[in-house]
Parts: C-alpha cells; structure tokens; sequence
C-alpha cells in the first residue's frame, strides 16, 4: 500500500476527529480515554467484517437484494457491532459523566470503524481511489458520524433519564438511518441522486441538532461550576 494511499484514507478521518474533538469545549474528554474508544472502533470493524462476510449472498434480486445489503448486511450488522462495543465500555468509562460524552466517545468508536472501512475500500479500487477517497471522507465517513452521534445522544439519554426504551432507540434509529442511507445509494435512477442530496441534508439537520442540544448543557453545567468559583 503506498503512503498517499493510506493518507488518502486517513486524512477524513484525522479532519472529523478535529471536528468532534473542538465541539467538547467546556469539559474535555481526555485523551487516553479517546483513543481507547478509537481503537475499540478499530477492533469491532473486523467483527462486522467477518459477520458481514457470512451474510453476504445472492438470496435475493432486485430491490429486495438492495433492501437485504442495506439494513441487514450493513445496517444492522455494523451499527450492532458498534452498540455493542459501545455500551459495553462506555458504561464503565468513568468520564462519562455528562450528556455530551455520550455523543464524543461513540463517534470516536465510529472514526475507529471507519478507518479500517476507508483503506479496505481503497485497496479494494484499483483506478478511481483519488475519487472513492474524496468521496468517502465527505460524505461516507460523515453520514457514519451522524449514525454515531444518534447512537450516543439515546445512550445518554438513557444514562442520565434511566429510561430503557432510549436503549431500543439508540440502536433502531441508528440501523434505520444506515439502511436508508446505503438503499438510496444502490438505487439506480435519475431520480435517487436528488432523493440522495436531501437525505444527507436530513441526516445533518436531524444530528446536528442533537449535537447542539447537548453542547448548550455542557455549557450551561461549565457555567454553573464556574459561578461556584467567583
């Protein structure tokens, strides 16, 4: 694999991981701890790899092939995976201790993810990867970031309201959003790009918000402290 390769593939990745990192502005995470969700990400791509191995075949045609590679083979095998490396490790995280790691510790499990996902693609194409890198980092490896801030804004939900059917939603909403978001890719039609441009406006609108909900209250509990002080 030569090095602009793999600086192709990284690239993203290194950009949203600043991203992420400066939304935690009044109480950071630190980052021993980041890293650990990072590598977690790393490891539970290759178990959605594998799993995703086993369920790839031709049972179906048409759009309901489609349908079955986009919520079942993709959708849920890796936004399971995923939910599951991360409420095993989260909860034991000691620095999650307000509603904004949630969102922060899951989408860096999710970059983690996404790097093996990003060079597997790349090696895999062997003429447009400029053009497969490009478009992954913006559009690919954000639309898993999305799924990820869905996932960690119901995982607090959860911890700090101690209601279990922000669980369900953490993992539903989130293979939903995936599957949704790989059929209109496999659809083939004048038409889909459009549908397709909409839904990523969508999927930022929908988490951005979600984002931005908890940001406000890590500020208002930074503020809070801070008066404590004066």
């Amino acid at each position: 694999m030569s090095f602009k390769l793999i600086l192709l593939a990284i690239f993203p990745i290194i950009s949203w991981v600043i991203w992420i990192y400066l939304k935690d502005k009044y109480e950071k995470e630190p980052l021993k701890s980041l890293l650990k969700f990072y590598i977690l990400g790393v490891m539970s791509s290759f178990l959605a790899i594998f799993f995703e191995n086993i369920l790839y075949d031709d049972y179906f045609y048409g759009y309901f092939y489609k349908f079955y590679v986009s919520f079942i083979v993709a959708g849920t095998v890796e936004e399971l995976v995923k939910f599951i490396f991360l409420i095993t490790f989260l909860f034991m995280e000691k620095n999650f201790d307000e509603e904004l790691d949630g969102i922060i510790y899951s989408v860096f499990l999710c970059l983690g993810f996404a790097t093996v996902e990003n060079i597997i693609y790349l090696v895999d194409e062997t003429t447009f990867f400029y053009e497969l890198g490009i478009v992954r980092g913006f559009i690919s490896v954000s639309a898993h970031i999305m799924f990820a801030i869905n996932m960690g804004y119901y995982i607090s939900k959860y911890k700090f309201l101690k209601r279990k059917y922000y669980l369900f939603l953490a993992i539903f909403v989130s293979i939903l959003l995936h599957g949704c978001f790989d059929f209109i890719l496999m659809i083939e039609g004048k038409w889909s790009i459009i549908f397709f441009i909409g839904y990523v406006m969508f999927l930022w609108k929908l988490n951005l918000d979600k984002l931005d909900e908890y940001i406000k209250i890590s500020k208002k509990k930074f503020n809070r402290k801070e008066d404590k002080f004066d």
